[in-house]
C-alpha cells in the first residue's frame, strides 16, 4: 500500500519533469488558454504544446474543454497553482543557480524597484499612480488587480500618448519570472516616464490576501 501511494505521487513528479510543462503551468496560473495561445506564449509548436498538455492532463493537473475547433485548458484546481508556487519557492531557497539567475535579473539597471503592496493599493484608490497590466488581454480578463489598466506590451508604444506624465506608472505581468513588465518599464523610462515594476503577478497577489477581479473589459 505504501509503495502504491508513492507511485501515485511520482506521477506528479514525472508530469512536471519538463521546463516546458512548468512554463505551461505558470501560464495557466494566469487563466484558461487555448492550445494555440499557450503555444504562442511559450514559443512552442502547437503539436508540442498539445503533447505536453496531455501529460499534464493525465496527471490530473489540468482540464480540457473543446468548443468547436479549439481546445481550452485550465488548471484542474487552484491548489495546482499553489503547488507550482511552492515548488518555485523551494527551488529559490535550495538551488543556488536559481538564486543567481534571479539576483542578476533584480540587479539589472532599473529592473526591480520594490513596491510596497498595501501602500500601492491606497495610491491606486487615490489615483496617485497608474497601474498597467501588460499581459495579453485574455489574461487580464481572467483576473487582474482592481484599478489596473490593460495595456498589453505589444500595444504600449501606440498608447504612450494617453498615459499621464505627471503620475508614476507601476507595471506588472505574470510574476517574478516574467519579463514583460521589465520591458515595459524600460520602454517607459526611455520615453521619459517615471515607471517601476511590481514583481508579483496575480497568483502572488491573491496568495497574499489581496483582491483580484475578473471579467471586466480592458480600458
Amino acid at each position: 500500500m505504501q509503495k502504491n501511494i508513492y507511485e501515485q505521487l511520482a506521477r506528479l513528479g514525472k508530469a512536471i519533469a519538463s521546463p516546458s510543462r512548468l512554463e505551461l503551468l505558470d501560464l495557466l496560473c494566469q487563466g484558461p488558454r487555448t492550445v494555440e495561445a499557450l503555444a504562442r506564449e511559450a514559443k512552442l509548436s502547437v503539436a508540442n504544446t498539445s503533447q505536453h498538455l496531455r501529460v499534464l492532463h493525465s496527471a490530473r493537473l489540468v482540464e480540457a474543454e473543446k468548443a468547436g475547433l479549439f481546445v481550452t485548458y485550465r488548471l484542474a484546481d487552484p491548489v495546482v497553482c499553489e503547488f507550482f508556487q511552492s515548488l518555485r519557492s523551494l527551488a529559490e531557497k535550495r538551488l543556488a543557480e536559481v538564486e543567481s539567475i534571479l539576483r542578476l535579473f533584480r540587479e539589472s539597471p532599473g529592473s526591480l524597484e520594490a513596491v510596497e503592496k498595501k501602500a500601492l493599493v491606497g495610491r491606486i484608490r487615490k489615483g496617485d499612480v497608474i497601474l498597467l497590466d501588460v499581459r495579453p488581454v485574455e489574461e487580464y480578463r481572467a483576473a487582474h488587480i482592481p484599478g489596473a489598466v490593460s495595456v498589453p506590451l505589444k500595444e504600449l508604444t501606440l498608447r504612450l500618448l494617453k498615459l499621464p506624465r505627471n503620475k508614476e506608472i507601476v507595471a506588472y505581468c505574470r510574476g517574478p519570472y516574467c519579463v514583460l513588465a521589465a520591458q515595459a518599464v524600460k520602454m517607459l523610462r526611455t520615453k521619459g516616464f517615471r515607471a517601476v515594476r511590481l514583481e508579483d503577478g496575480i497568483p502572488e497577489w491573491r496568495a497574499q490576501g489581496f483582491s483580484v477581479v475578473a471579467g471586466e473589459e480592458p480600458r
